[in-house]
């Protein structure tokens, strides 16, 4: 059975020391919780054609953009359920559209242009849409561990903390697992406040007395640029 999901949300990305991630834990441990997941692996694989186009316009920060992945948690075996997803960003607000279906599917998909026909509702057709009219096809995977906390009162206020990110260039296959070059030093963790609206005051007030800032980061963007570059992360 295919699932669709449409979030729209505002995202907030930091990236924090390993003092900063303890002092965010032992502050919002009285007022967010775990998700079910516990900590999980993700893994990505990030779309464009051969200019590069989405990513190139992507870091030129316009006031819109979008990018197409697909997105497995764990490590997945051709069975296993992976989610197609557009995410499209207008100015601070985030906006994404997914579908899912299995992983044999999907590269079913990618290789023979055949989408699923279980699936229902405009989705599969809008990233079929894309997938043409910019002649996609896989380019990066992007991998990392992440904890996942939601708010006791608000189930719609949700911060991650990333680890471990990996990408690489060549295999791309999900089944294949979690291994590439390092994005990040082991000791950085990047931190993403997600948000219907505007934040919390008792958020907005661990941050400040943290000096924790926004800062503006592309696991996409940053692999892209490092991978253009000929850089390793030291």
């Amino acid at each position: 059975m295919a699932f669709t999901y449409i979030f729209r949300r505002v995202e907030k990305k930091y990236m924090l020391t390993a003092q900063q991630y303890d002092y965010i834990m032992s502050r919002i441990a009285d007022r967010m919780h775990v998700d079910d997941y516990g900590e999980s692996q993700i893994n990505n694989i990030y779309f464009d054609n051969t200019d590069d186009e989405l990513i190139e316009t992507s870091l030129q920060k316009p006031a819109y953009k979008e990018k197409l992945r697909l997105r497995a948690y764990g490590e997945p075996t051709l069975e296993s359920t992976v989610f197609f997803e557009i995410k499209k960003k207008y100015k601070s607000v985030v906006y994404k559209r997914r579908v899912s279906m299995s992983l044999r599917e999907a590269y079913d998909y990618i290789e023979n242009g055949n989408l699923p026909e279980h699936l229902e509702g405009n989705i599969p057709q809008e990233i079929d849409y894309m997938v043409r009219r910019y002649d996609l096809r896989p380019k990066a995977y992007i991998g990392y561990r992440r904890i996942a906390m939601v708010s006791n009162d608000d189930p719609e206020l949700r911060i991650t903390f990333d680890r471990d990110l990996t990408a690489r260039y060549d295999d791309l296959r999900l089944e294949h697992g979690a291994h590439g070059d390092a994005i990040l030093p082991d000791d950085v963790c990047l931190m993403e406040i997600k948000i219907p609206g505007a934040m919390p005051l008792w958020l907005a007030h661990i941050l400040s007395e943290g000096a924790i800032f926004p800062h503006s980061f592309s696991k996409f963007g940053n692999a892209h640029i490092r991978h253009k570059f000929g850089l390793r992360t030291a």
